[in-house]
């Protein structure tokens, strides 16, 4: 494809740039620049030492919103600016390091929204998608549970029929913003008498609403960006359930596809920082750069996130001419993660023991939280394995995985923690 702007998209990145002079919140540059440079997170917002980032990370997606560059790509009736893909990118470029106050409204962006846009019922579009492009309404995304692991069809959250409502009961895990959330999108059992992909549905959840706990899961990095959410008898009315009743697979593929969208085109693979950290340490041979084994890992690197980059460009070009998200997108998502993380680990091994030690300041401490958080860019969005069968089937064609329970009605798979 041609990188050269057409003059029309010179002069909407003109525009963006001429705005965001005028109205970027310079202040926080700085703070941002070294809160991106010290994970590998696409997701969760930023340390902004001692700015509360929930009100700021507001205040941006509300003045981006009153001026038309919040999610710049969503039809114009429903708060967007009608841009096209390539105009999207464009934004992304020119916002830079400002996006990262966009990480709190990530589900509802980038995974909400086009799910309700394609889905959901016009009351719903009308009550949700303008609160969602400002920002005024924070979301989350309740679909992994511990029992099910990389299976998402067999999950055992449950909503029963009562009355012009639901009842939901159960367990969700891994819920990025849950403790920020005023609303999810969760998808639950409505019929274990089926095949499990067929007895699902999808509801739109208030987190306020009574029933709902959620707890935060502390990781690694002392952090807790993480939540296990707990659903007792929680109603949901009737007019929160998005598409048919038993379709919600249907509706969590469009989720999932624009989940990995999101997820490939945002995970940072740490090679500047590598980069960055191997011109500044210092061997008895000299600069660690200079080292021709490390000069050829850098460039292996280098050279799979550049493959990253164009990958990331095809997949645009196939937005540009009309087509949805697709399976491919499961390659940023598996390479970025492991770059991520194989990267990380080279860089504490080259520091030595020194690699242990934490120095906010150091571009060496920005690498060992970076290694800390990759492993969960890693099952986040779907596992290494989880993307591979995606790529295999549905990319290259290759025969799918042997299903014991294929036509299973799901109360009729073996499990001991199941009661239909």
């Amino acid at each position: 494809m041609d990188f050269e702007d057409t003059p029309q998209e010179a002069a909407f990145r003109a525009q963006a740039r001429a705005w965001l002079a005028q109205n970027a919140p310079v202040e926080l540059h700085d703070a941002i620049a070294l809160s991106v440079a010290q994970t590998t997170s696409s997701v969760h917002t930023p340390d902004l030492h001692g700015v509360d980032v929930v009100a700021a990370s507001k205040a941006w997606q509300a003045r981006k919103a009153q001026a038309g560059w919040a999610c710049v790509q969503w039809p114009v009736q429903y708060g967007g600016r009608g841009a096209s893909p390539m105009e999207r990118v464009i934004w992304q470029q020119e916002e830079g390091v400002y996006a990262q106050l966009s990480n709190l409204f990530i589900v509802g962006h980038g995974m909400t929204g086009p799910t309700l846009i394609a889905h959901g019922t016009s009351a719903q579009k009308d009550r949700y998608l303008k609160p969602i492009v400002s920002g005024q309404e924070i979301w989350c995304q309740l679909f992994s549970e511990p029992s099910g692991g990389s299976d998402l069809a067999g999950l055992r959250s449950r909503a029963q029929r009562d009355g012009d409502g639901w009842i939901i009961n159960g367990q969700k895990i891994w819920t990025t913003h849950a403790q920020l959330a005023d609303y999810g999108i969760m998808i639950a059992r409505s019929d274990p008498t089926v095949p499990k992909h067929e007895g699902l549905t999808m509801f739109i959840i208030d987190m306020k609403s009574p029933g709902v706990q959620v707890r935060p899961i502390r990781q690694m990095t002392g952090e807790s960006h993480f939540n296990e959410v707990f659903f007792t008898d929680v109603r949901v009315p009737d007019e929160n359930r998005i598409g048919a009743v038993g379709g919600g697979w249907k509706v969590t593929l469009t989720t999932l596809m624009n989940e990995r969208l999101q997820l490939a085109a945002a995970i940072p693979t740490g090679v500047p920082e590598l980069f960055e950290l191997c011109c500044k340490l210092k061997t008895p041979d000299g600069l660690l750069v200079d080292n021709p084994v490390v000069r050829a890992r850098l460039g292996t690197w280098l050279a799979r996130s550049r493959g990253l980059q164009w990958t990331m460009m095809r997949t645009i070009s196939a937005l540009s001419g009309g087509k949805s998200p697709g399976p491919e997108n499961s390659i940023g998502k598996l390479v970025a993660g492991e770059i991520a993380q194989e990267l990380c680990a080279f860089a504490m091994d080259l520091q030595g023991p020194a690699g242990a030690l934490l120095d906010e300041d150091d571009t060496g401490s920005a690498v060992q939280r970076m290694l800390l958080t990759s492993p969960a860019i890693r099952v986040g969005g779907g596992t290494a394995e989880i993307q591979r069968n995606i790529l295999a089937e549905q990319v290259l064609g290759l025969p799918p995985d042997v299903r014991a329970d294929k036509g299973l009605p799901f109360n009729k798979i073996p499990s001991g923690k199941y009661s239909s």
